[in-house]
């Protein structure tokens, strides 16, 4: 039995019958956590001295494309429909080899482990069942949970994309399972659909019912733009020949265009919403679901998206999208002649959106999301000690306004520390770097793309 124990921390656990802990202790043995108080007796286990630290479940990113990190900074200034789908998916996704989707994954894990997220949804574009199986190892080296998410194939946008009539390549999908992510239990299965936006009905349903066959979450990019409109006409509606099969394993990224009632319906049907506010910002999606899943009586979560054109940091998701969600609210209350008296969802809401929720979304709430005996020990101590965060009068509103990811001090995953003192403790940091951005660069030279 391995044993943990992080002491005389401040615990902002989430969840509400353990509550938040002044100089406390968490203890944790073969991975899981089996108990949160003051003063634990724990003898024999290693200790992490969480003094000036908060204490929190690591960030649960509900939706990135990992692949793309070695070509970060290329897409900041792109648009959905315009570069995006020219220059991403109808181009650099063709080029990628199984290496490129290993090294891209393994450094997006990177990222995401330095930052605090421990779960990430991994939306991945494999060309070939290799693609996919070096995508997983990447996950697996680099010790990040996650969900990975077969999706369409990126070497050919119109066999894929855009009224497509091929369905998942269902063969492929069921080796990557079988070969590792069913015996691997920080894996489980996602499929990537292209719903009735990107292919034709027959072809939307099918890969739906190939999820469920194999029990896996299905992810779909749906009303992120006014494309289904242009290309369906304007008798388009909402989850269109989807809409009688939703259910709690249907989570969708984006949504900006449904209609309230089209809100309202997948929230009572349990559908799950993955919101990614800055690059929705940035591309063209639209409004934010945010609002219209609040209104529904649901709880959106945050996603990174796409890290070719921003960062990967789960901190800066769950800020901007609580603050833009705030600006349309008190927008409205301005618009009515009146001073805005208080603000709309708190600190503590996006904080949840981004742990607890996620972890609903991806189907791992008994596992992860917040600090709760019988649960996974994935967490996060941030340090509270310096000149940026100190001094924390109010933890949770010191880590989603004042921390960042230099204040990330120590993050476990199942128990196993994979950032200690500020840094990551894998040897593939280093050992890969190089490979790593030797990928990235002849991606774009052979895809053409001059910046």
């Amino acid at each position: 039995m391995t044993r943990t124990i992080i002491r005389n921390g401040t615990v902002v656990s989430l969840d509400p019958e353990v509550g938040q802990l002044d100089d406390a202790d968490v203890l944790v043995e073969d991975g899981e956590i089996v108990e949160i108080g003051r003063g634990l007796s724990a003898s024999t286990a290693e200790e992490i001295d969480a003094s000036d630290h908060i204490v929190l479940p690591g960030f649960v990113d509900s939706h990135i494309h990992l692949a793309q990190t070695q070509v970060r900074g290329i897409a900041g200034d792109w648009s959905l429909m315009g570069e995006y789908f020219d220059h991403m998916l109808g181009n650099i996704t063709g080029l990628y080899q199984p290496e490129d989707m290993y090294l891209g994954g393994l450094f997006g894990a990177f990222e995401k482990l330095y930052t605090g997220t421990t779960t990430a949804l991994d939306w991945s574009y494999p060309n070939s069942l290799e693609h996919a199986e070096r995508a997983v190892d990447a996950l697996q080296d680099a010790g990040l949970r996650a969900v990975y998410t077969y999706g369409p194939p990126g070497d050919d946008a119109a066999k894929w994309w855009f009224e497509s009539d091929v369905g998942l390549p269902e063969e492929n999908i069921r080796d990557v399972y079988d070969g590792t992510i069913r015996d691997d239990d920080r894996l489980s299965l996602g499929l990537g659909l292209r719903g009735p936006d990107f292919c034709v009905d027959e072809t939307a349903r099918a890969d739906l019912e190939l999820a469920r066959e194999l029990d896996a979450l299905a992810t779909v990019h749906m009303g992120a733009a006014l494309w289904p409109s242009s290309v369906y006409g304007e008798d388009y509606q909402g989850f269109g020949c989807l809409h009688d099969m939703l259910g709690p394993d249907v989570n969708v990224a984006h949504g900006n265009h449904f209609a309230q009632e089209d809100i309202d319906h997948a929230v009572e049907q349990g559908v799950s919403f993955s919101s990614t506010p800055e690059v929705e910002m940035q591309m063209g999606h639209g409004i934010p679901v945010t609002d219209k899943v609040l209104e529904a009586g649901g709880r959106p979560t945050w996603g990174v998206d796409v890290c070719s054109s921003i960062s990967g940091d789960m901190g800066s998701q769950m800020r901007i999208g609580l603050q833009l969600q705030r600006m349309f609210d008190n927008q409205a209350v301005l618009e009515g002649d009146e001073e805005v008296g208080e603000v709309s969802i708190s600190c503590r809401d996006t904080l949840e959106m981004a742990t607890i929720e996620g972890a609903k979304a991806l189907g791992l709430e008994d596992e992860v999301g917040t600090l709760t005996p019988g649960k996974r020990a994935d967490i996060q101590l941030l340090r509270t000690n310096d000149f940026m965060t100190a001094p924390s009068h109010d933890p949770v509103q010191t880590v989603v306004f004042q921390a960042d990811p230099s204040h990330v001090d120590t993050v476990l995953v199942d128990g196993e520390v994979v950032k200690r003192d500020g840094q990551l403790t894998s040897p593939l940091v280093d050992e890969e770097f190089d490979r790593f951005c030797e990928s990235g660069h002849r991606l774009l030279d052979e895809a053409g793309i001059d910046l």
